[in-house]
């Protein structure tokens, strides 16, 4: 029996427009990012955004809105806009910095920490359904092939490089 997916493959045309791979790229990212996001919903997180994760990984063990603001990319301005959301809705809060009076430290509660947790479960599920579909081997060999293209280091500046 073919596999549907081998078939597929197949089929791949060596000559493909250039401007198809960004576009797939990102239509895979963008599919993983908005099933996550409802199951997220469907978990009791129905008001947390994709912006939002980049900002909760940006504080990670806590930072000053300056340091989100530098980590994502964006105005200290918008940092600040996007933490007062994230505190509204209870993912991080604001404390004195114990160093430095003057600076106030922006750490994770524990829903934030829940969401991230949550996050990181839905990526490995969505992972091993992609390796349901495609193979353990090809999943391993897309994997492999952008580590070797992509710049090491995972940027957090999506917010700002898309401008939002």
């Amino acid at each position: 029996m073919v596999n549907v997916v081998d078939e597929m493959v197949n089929q791949v045309d060596d000559n493909a427009p250039g401007f198809e791979l960004p576009l797939l790229l990102f239509a895979g990212f963008r599919s993983l990012i908005d099933r996550l996001h409802a199951e997220l919903a469907r978990q009791g997180h129905v008001d947390f955004r994709p912006a939002y994760g980049f900002a909760l990984q940006a504080v990670g063990a806590g930072a000053t809105a300056s340091e989100v603001a530098r980590r994502l990319g964006v105005s200290k301005q918008a940092a600040g806009k996007t933490i007062d959301r994230l505190e509204r809705l209870g993912y991080v809060e604001r404390s004195a910095d114990e160093a430095d009076a003057r600076r106030k430290l922006v750490g994770l509660t524990p829903a934030g920490a829940d969401v991230l947790a949550r996050s990181a479960a839905i990526f490995d599920e969505l992972r091993a359904e992609w390796v349901r579909v495609l193979g353990s081997g090809r999943v391993r060999d897309l994997e492999t092939s952008l580590r070797t293209v992509v710049p090491s280091g995972f940027p957090l500046d999506v917010p700002g490089w898309l401008g939002t």
